[in-house]
C-alpha cells in the first residue's frame, strides 16, 4: 500500500509543476542566481550579523562576474519585557527581529522585490547579568540566520521567477 501511495504523490507532485527551488543546469540554478545578488551593508551588531548571514548564504565570493543585484536591507530590532516577578523585576523579555529588504536590479535601478522578514526569541532573565547579556546575544544571532533564510528564500524565488 505504502508503493501504490508513494508513486501516485510522485505522479501528482510532478504534474503539479512543483520544482526544487535550488535545481537547475547551465548557470540556472538558484545558487548561481543568488551568487550575482550583492549584500548592502547594515547598521548595528545585529545588522552585521544579518549581512554575514545573507552573505554566506548567497555567496558573492564563488562568482567571478560582477554583482547584477543588490539587496538593501533595514532592521528594526526591539526588546519587550514580558514576565514581572512579584518585586517588580523582568524574567522574560522577547527579542523581536524584523527586516524590510529590497532587491535591486543594477543595470536599470528597478526594484524586483519588497517585502518584510522577520522572528522573535524569548529569553530568559537571570539574576546574573552575565548570563542575560549573553542569551541576548545568542538569541541575535538566532533571529539573524532565521530572518536570512527567509529573505534568501523570498529572493530566490523572485530571481527564478523573474527568467
Amino acid at each position: 500500500m505504502r508503493i501504490v501511495w508513494c508513486l501516485f504523490a510522485a505522479c501528482a507532485l510532478s504534474a503539479c509543476g512543483l520544482q526544487p527551488i535550488y535545481a537547475g543546469a547551465n548557470g540556472n540554478s538558484a545558487a548561481a542566481k543568488l551568487s550575482a545578488v550583492e549584500v548592502a551593508p547594515i547598521q548595528g551588531r545585529t545588522g552585521w550579523l544579518l549581512a554575514t548571514a545573507l552573505e554566506d548564504r548567497v555567496d558573492l565570493r564563488a562568482s567571478d562576474t560582477a554583482p547584477r543585484y543588490r539587496l538593501d536591507v533595514q532592521i528594526d530590532e526591539s526588546l519587550e519585557s514580558l514576565g514581572l516577578l512579584t518585586d517588580e523585576t523582568v524574567s522574560r523579555e522577547r527579542r523581536i527581529l524584523r527586516a524590510r529588504y529590497q532587491l535591486i536590479d543594477l543595470s536599470s535601478g528597478a526594484i524586483l522585490l519588497d517585502a518584510t522578514a522577520g522572528s522573535d526569541a524569548g529569553i530568559d532573565v537571570v539574576s546574573s547579568d552575565y548570563a542575560t547579556i549573553a542569551a541576548e546575544r545568542a538569541a541575535a544571532e538566532r533571529l539573524s540566520q532565521v530572518v536570512a533564510d527567509q529573505i534568501v528564500t523570498r529572493v530566490s524565488l523572485a530571481l527564478r521567477n523573474r527568467d
